[in-house]
C-alpha cells in the first residue's frame, strides 16, 4: 500500500516541482485512498455537524498518517476553527478539558472524538491565553488561528496533514507527504525550540520512530541527547500517561533501546538506570518484559499499567532491597522500605497513581512470598488476587536470569497438578529451613482427691 502510494506521491511532487517537494500541497480525492466509510461514525458525525454549522472542519494526524501507511487508523482527531465553547454548544455529549491546551472530547459510547481549535502564534504576551516559563517551555497556548497556522503549531510534519470534509481532500502544509514517501520523521520549526516549548516532544521521536520504524532527521535528532535533561521540567502526572504511550505501542522493546541512546530513560527511571550498571542481570528482566509486552499487544491482550512499571522498576528496588538487607534489615521489612524509598525519589519523575501502585507493590510482595509454600501456605497464596501477576513475574525474573532454585517449575507444576499430587509435592518439601519445630506443651495432671 504505502509503496504504491508514495510512488505516487514522488511521481506527483517531482512533476509539480521538480526536485523538491513543495511545502504545501492538497491532493484530491481521487489522489489518495482515504475514503469516509473507514472513518469512525463518531468522526463523521462531528465533521459534519461542524461542517453544516459553517465551521471548517479537518480530521488530523495520525489517523492520516497511518491511513497513508497502509495501517487502520485507532484514534480520529478533529481540527476546526470553531472555539472550544463553539464546539461545546453543538455537542451535548462533550466537554471541555485541559487548561494548558483547551480541547474538547465528544464521547459516542466508548469512545472519545478529540477536538482542537486551530492554534496560532500568539502577538502579544496574554497571560490568559499564552504563557511560557524562562526555559521557554509553553505553560498555555490557547491562541486561536487559521489552519495554516495551526499545520506549523503541530510537532512533526507526518503529523500535519489534514482531511478536509468539504472536499475529501488532503492538505500537506509541511511537506508532511514527502517525509512519508521518504520514511522520515522530522520536526516542524527549530527544533531545539519545539523541544523546550514542550520536552515530550523528544519522547514523540522515540515513540514515533520505533512505531513506524522510520529514521529520525538528523537536525531533529541532534538536539535530544543535549536536551533529555527538560524532560524533568515536566509534570510527574503528564508522564505517567506518556510513558504508557511508548511501551504500549507494540515497539516496546525497541522503544526502550532508543531511550537509552538518546539518554532519556535515565530522567524517567533513575533508579533502574543506575541498577543497570551493576547488574546487568535486572536490565535483562527489563527487556525480557518489554518483549514479552509487544507479544501481548501482537496478540490483541492486555497489558496492565501495574505489571509494566513493576518491571520497569524492578532493578531499582532489587538494589535499594539488598542493601537494606546487607546491613540487617530482615527481608519483608526490606522489601518494604525499598518500595517507599524508591517510590518517593520515582514521584519526582513519574508520579504512578495508586489504582497501579498498589497492585504494583503487591507484584513485588508476592516475590518474596512465593518460595513460603510449607504447610497450607501454597493454598493460601494461589487464592490472592493478584497470585497469577506475582506468577508470571516470577517467570520472567527466572528467565531473565535470576537464581529462583526451581521456584517457577514448582509453581507451575502445582497449578496444573491435582490435589493428590499437590499434598505429594507440599510434603517433598520438608520442613522450613530454619524453622525450629513446635514443641507440644505437656498438661499439668490435676491432683489426685484421693
Amino acid at each position: 500500500m504505502l509503496k504504491g502510494f508514495t510512488r505516487f506521491i514522488s511521481d506527483k511532487l517531482s512533476r509539480k516541482a521538480g526536485t523538491e517537494a513543495p511545502q504545501q500541497q492538497i491532493l484530491p480525492r481521487s489522489d489518495h485512498p482515504i475514503s469516509r466509510s473507514e472513518i469512525h461514525e463518531g468522526a463523521l458525525k462531528v465533521l459534519y455537524r461542524l461542517h453544516k454549522s459553517g465551521y471548517e472542519a479537518y480530521l488530523v494526524g495520525g489517523c492520516i498518517r497511518d491511513r497513508l501507511l497502509g495501517k487502520k487508523p485507532k484514534d480520529f482527531d478533529v481540527a476546526t476553527n470553531a472555539t472550544p465553547e463553539e464546539v461545546r454548544h453543538l455537542f451535548r455529549n462533550s466537554r471541555i478539558i485541559g487548561r494548558r491546551f483547551r480541547i474538547v472530547h465528544v464521547r459516542f459510547g466508548r469512545d472519545i472524538i478529540e477536538v482542537t481549535t486551530f492554534r496560532g502564534q500568539a502577538k502579544t504576551e496574554n497571560p490568559a491565553h499564552h504563557k511560557q516559563s524562562d526555559e521557554g517551555m509553553l505553560l498555555r497556548d490557547n491562541v486561536w488561528g487559521s489552519i495554516e497556522e495551526d499545520a506549523l503549531r503541530r510537532d512533526f510534519t507526518i503529523n500535519a496533514l489534514y482531511y478536509n470534509i468539504a472536499d475529501f481532500s488532503i492538505y500537506d502544509f509541511a511537506g508532511g507527504l514527502k517525509d512519508l514517501e521518504n520514511r522520515q520523521l522530522r520536526l516542524i520549526g527549530d527544533p531545539e525550540t519545539r523541544y523546550r516549548e514542550d520536552p515530550v516532544r523528544m519522547l514523540r521521536a522515540i515513540r514515533f520512530m520505533a512505531k513506524l520504524d522510520f529514521e529520525l532527521e538528523e537536525t531533529t535528532a541532534t538536539p535530544i541527547r543535549e536536551h533529555a535533561e527538560l524532560l524533568l521540567q515536566v509534570a510527574p502526572a503528564r508522564l505517567f500517561d506518556e510513558v504508557l504511550k511508548l511501551f504500549l505501542s507494540g515497539q516496546a522493546l525497541t522503544t526502550f533501546h532508543w531511550l537509552r541512546e538518546f539518554h532519556l530513560f535515565e530522567m524517567l527511571f533513575p533508579a533502574s538506570h543506575e541498577a543497570f550498571k551493576t547488574n546487568p542481570t535486572s536490565l535483562q528482566v527489563v527487556e525480557r518484559a518489554l518483549e514479552n509486552t509487544d507479544k501481548r499487544i501482537g496478540d490483541e491482550r492486555p497489558v496492565t499499567p501495574a505489571f509494566l512499571y513493576a518491571a520497569l522498576l524492578w532493578p531499582g528496588l532489587l538494589q535499594i532491597r539488598e542493601d537494606l538487607e546487607k546491613r540487617g534489615t530482615p527481608p519483608f521489612p526490606a522489601m518494604q522500605q525499598a518500595g517507599n524509598r524508591l517510590l518517593q525519589r520515582q514521584s519526582q519523575h513519574i508520579t504512578i497513581p495508586k489504582r497501579f501502585a498498589f497492585p504494583m507493590r503487591e507484584i513485588w510482595d508476592l516475590q518474596l512470598k512465593l518460595p513460603k509454600r510449607h504447610g497450607k501456605q501454597a493454598w493460601h497464596l494461589i487464592q490472592e488476587p493478584r497470585f497469577r501477576a506475582g506468577y508470571d513475574f516470577l517467570l520472567l525474573r527466572e528467565a531473565a536470569g535470576e537464581n529462583t532454585q526451581g521456584l517457577a517449575a514448582w509453581w507451575t507444576d502445582f497449578q496444573e497438578a491435582d490435589e493428590a499430587t499437590r499434598q505429594e509435592m507440599v510434603s517433598k518439601l520438608g520442613k522450613p529451613k530454619g524453622k525450629k519445630p513446635r514443641r507440644r506443651r505437656s498438661r499439668s495432671k490435676k491432683p489426685s482427691n484421693t
